[in-house]
């Protein structure tokens, strides 16, 4: 027990030491989980052979993260990205594959070898790529979503990819005898250490295989579709929280146990689960209950895999190891750029493609071990592959310190869309249409007035155009744009862009260049507001603001205040903000947090006790009235 609880204590510290570091310096979490494996593995020696019998279980993780990637697998979503998904995904994994399979093969390895290599090193690292594309928001971009594409892909590929390695073991016998009866492999027949063995069809000739490995694959799609709701309903008769995390695990235990019987991937298994209760009214639970546990295994297996890697090797031959690793990058990067050309992306959107997924991934660690476990590679191999993903990973954040730096390069020389020539002046001018211009856009022109709509997003203007509203393309803070919607002669400017900074700069310039024109500003908080305000605006809105102060007015008229009380409640706060915002903005300072600002911080205390007193005497006020 105490050897137990310190080797817990071991791992539970290094995870949480070294994951929060990694991502305050955006590597990614996967990268932190390998460093604490590193360091408490070949660094610190706290930990040694035990790691490779905690491997075993970490794999689980492994399992679930595959489960709920099915989850997310919602065929009709798979049906829209199907171009990409079988196109680019697929084009990306099977040429990346050859390529690097040839090159393994140049070097002297065995075709069986050098396939399950460049299997491995096909697939990047989804957590590194969708995590670092969230933080830039570039997500949304076209480089984004082909990216999302091939990694979605990818994922989906490791289930064929896992169930074929096994057939290029190295020296693990037939499956099938010359009586057509099947013998034990060590293909998820047996526990790996003479331990009891569990199958199905152990024993039975190739057709009965087949019938009961189809049998177990449709009796996991039979329970998904029928059994769910009635055990789902049973459990929440019990109406304790933990039921439902026991039988979000009991599933994809269970689901992996029936694929180990008949000789199939657990993970497949559960993959195919998650697929079949991705339309399910418990996909958000069985998600919820899952995330913790995916989580800990599996950086509990990136940890073990970091504690396992063979530093003695990399400091034996450093060279090598790191020009494998950026030979793997070179090669994958120009598969990636061919099929950007291929699909049509340019500028920036066909470097972050090409340079977002040009590592190695997690899934490759996962892999290389499976391959390591099948006899698929031998161990030397093993762990210099290993060590040559690690590498790649380690790397990425420079290819995307790379991509931002020819990203900035290419703002002035990249493919820009062509504004639209604007043919119609109005005396409103509304620059920014999506949720927050569009509505202000609908009320003017239906009480009778003519806008004039600027937009830079392609997408939107054509939208808006669907529906019968005329807006044109082009960035609403160029001089020349505005000068050709009529800002000289306009009446109001409605600024309503998603960029606080764009916002900021379009109401300058327009208070600049007409004094008298009355300024209308969308702000996203505060800080905004006072930032237009100084700017030249005359009418803020906060986006939020109305909406909130609306919701309030319900809360009040549900514990006890009248309509009439509620609303004055909301018309004394309405009023008393437009008054502190104002006061806010004299003591308000660009350069110093509000947090910090001690003025600041004194004034909106003081503000706050006027609100108290202005509530209580419209209170007070209303109920003599109603008496």
């Amino acid at each position: 027990m105490e050897t137990f609880l310190f080797q817990a204590s071991i791992y539970l510290a290094a995870a949480v030491i070294a994951v929060p570091i990694a991502a305050r310096l955006g590597l990614g979490s996967v990268l932190g989980y390998l460093a604490a494996g590193i360091m408490i593995g070949p660094v610190l020696g706290l930990v040694g052979s035990e790691t490779q019998d905690l491997q075993h279980v970490a794999e689980f993780g492994v399992v679930m993260m595959l489960f709920l990637i099915g989850l997310e697998l919602e065929p009709r979503a798979l049906w829209a990205m199907r171009h990409r998904l079988i196109g680019l995904g697929g084009a990306q994994v099977v040429l990346t594959t050859l390529v690097l399979t040839a090159a393994a093969m140049a070097m002297g390895r065995p075709w069986t070898e050098a396939l399950a290599i460049g299997l491995a090193l096909s697939l990047s690292s989804t957590a590194i790529v969708l995590q670092t594309l969230s933080e830039k928001g570039l997500m949304q971009t076209g480089g984004g979503r082909s990216a999302f594409s091939v990694l979605l892909t990818q994922d989906i590929a490791v289930i064929p990819i896992l169930a074929a390695l096994p057939l290029l073991a190295l020296s693990v016998p037939s499956r099938l005898a010359d009586d057509g009866t099947t013998h034990g492999t060590d293909a998820g027949h047996g526990d790996g250490h003479g331990g009891m063995t569990f199958s199905l069809v152990e024993g039975l000739p190739g057709w009965g295989v087949t019938l009961v490995t189809l049998g177990a694959i449709a009796a996991v799609i039979l329970a998904g579709i029928y059994l769910t709701r009635p055990v789902f309903r049973y459990i929440h008769l019990a109406r304790l929280r933990e039921m439902y995390t026991a039988l979000a695990l009991l599933i994809v235990v269970g689901i992996s146990f029936l694929m180990m019987l008949v000789g199939l991937s657990p993970a497949l298994g559960a993959f195919l689960a998650g697929v079949v209760l991705a339309n399910s009214e418990f996909r958000h639970e069985l998600e919820s209950d899952l995330e913790p546990f995916k989580g800990l295994f599996l950086g509990l297996f990136f940890i073990t895999v970091g504690a396992g890697i063979d530093f003695v090797a990399f400091l034996a031959d450093p060279g090598d190891l790191i020009g494998l690793a950026l030979l793997v990058i070179l090669a994958k990067g120009m598969v990636l750029y061919a099929l950007g050309k291929a699909f049509k992306l340019k500028g920036r959107d066909q470097w972050l493609f090409t340079l977002g997924l040009a590592q190695a991934g997690e899934f490759g660690f996962v892999l290389i071990s499976f391959s390591l476990q099948q006899n698929v590679i031998p161990a030397d191999l093993g762990q210099k592959m290993l060590l040559v993903i690690a590498l790649s990973m380690l790397i990425t954040p420079l290819l995307f310190i790379l991509y931002d730096q020819l990203s900035r390069r290419m703002v002035e020389t990249g493919p820009t869309q062509e504004p639209d020539e604007i043919d119609e002046v109005g005396p409103v001018i509304i620059a920014g249409i999506g949720r927050f211009g569009q509505i202000v856009n609908r009320l003017v022109q239906a009480s009778g007035f003519k806008t004039v709509v600027l937009d830079h997003d392609m997408q939107t203007i054509q939208l808006m155009r669907r529906f019968g509203f005329k807006g044109f393309l082009g960035d609403p803070t160029r001089p020349e744009l505005l000068k050709a919607a009529g800002l000289a002669k306009a009446q109001v400017l409605v600024v309503a862009l998603d960029d606080p900074a764009a916002a900021i700069k379009l109401v300058k310039y327009a208070r600049r260049e007409r004094p008298d024109i009355h300024i209308v500003a969308r702000a996203h908080d505060r800080n905004h507001v006072f930032s237009l305000y100084k700017a030249g605006a005359n009418d803020i809105v906060r986006e939020m603001f109305d909406g909130s102060l609306r919701a309030g007015r319900y809360v009040l008229e549900n514990i006890g205040l009248s309509e009439y009380e509620a609303a004055e409640a909301e018309r004394t706060f309405y009023a008393h903000d437009r008054y502190a915002v104002r006061q806010l903005a004299e003591v308000w300072d660009p350069d110093i947090p509000a947090s910090e600002n001690a003025a600041y911080i004194a004034r909106a205390k003081e503000l706050e006790k006027e609100l108290e007193v202005a509530l209580l005497n419209r209170s007070q006020d209303t109920s003599k009235k109603s008496a």
